[in-house]
C-alpha cells in the first residue's frame, strides 16, 4: 500500500503512523512512503550453522598466523614489517613499470603488517604502555631503521649475478 501526502509548512497532514518507526524531519514537500512491512530473508539462511559431518574449518588460516605471530619476539616483529613493507614498496614499483605480479600480495602484505603491528600493540598494552608513549616510542623506533633492499630484491641480484657468472664462464 501506497500513502502520498502534500504538506505545506502552514498545514502539515501526515499519514497514520506506521509500526516502522521514519525520523522526525522538518520536511515539507511529498513524502512517498510504504506502509507494507518490508520482509526479510528466513532466518535459516542467516544463521546456518556448519553439520557436525562436515569438514569446514572457518578461519584457519588467520588463526594460525596469529599464532605464529605471537610465538615470534618483539624484535623479530620489527623486523618482519620492514620486510614485508619493503616486499610491499617493490610491488608498487612492479605495478608502476607494469611488470606481471600478484595483484592479491598488496592485501595479504597489508593484512600481515596489520596484524604483526595488532600484535605487537597488544603487547605494549599489557606493560602499560599508553598511547601517546606508544606512538612517541614507534616513532623512535622509525627513525632508527637501518633502509636495506627487501628479500625478493636481493634474490633477483643474486640470481642475475648466478647468470652473468654462468654467462662469464661459458
Amino acid at each position: 500500500m501506497l500513502s502520498v501526502s502534500i504538506a505545506s509548512p502552514a498545514t502539515l497532514t501526515l499519514p497514520p503512523k506506521p509500526k516502522s518507526s521514519i525520523p522526525k524531519t522538518s520536511f515539507t514537500g511529498v513524502r512517498i512512503q510504504h506502509l507494507c512491512p518490508q520482509r526479510l530473508p528466513s532466518q535459516a539462511t542467516f544463521f546456518r550453522q556448519p553439520s557436525p559431518s562436515s569438514s569446514v574449518v572457518m578461519m584457519a588460516k588467520g588463526v594460525e598466523e596469529m599464532k605464529e605471530i605471537r610465538a615470534k619476539t618483539t624484535e623479530e616483529i620489527n623486523d618482519e614489517v620492514v620486510e614485508l613493507k619493503g616486499e610491499l614498496l617493490m610491488l608498487r614499483l612492479q605495478k608502476s613499470v607494469r611488470n606481471e605480479f600478484k595483484s592479491s600480495e598488496f592485501g595479504r602484505m597489508r593484512k600481515r603488517i596489520a596484524r604483526m603491528l595488532t600484535v605487537k600493540r597488544e603487547r605494549e598494552l599489557e606493560e602499560g604502555i599508553n598511547k601517546r608513549l606508544s606512538r612517541k616510542l614507534d616513532w623512535q623506533w622509525k627513525k632508527s631503521i637501518v633502509v636495506k633492499p627487501p628479500p625478493s630484491l636481493i634474490k633477483l641480484r643474486e640470481q642475475e649475478a648466478a647468470e652473468e657468472a654462468e654467462k662469464s664462464a661459458a
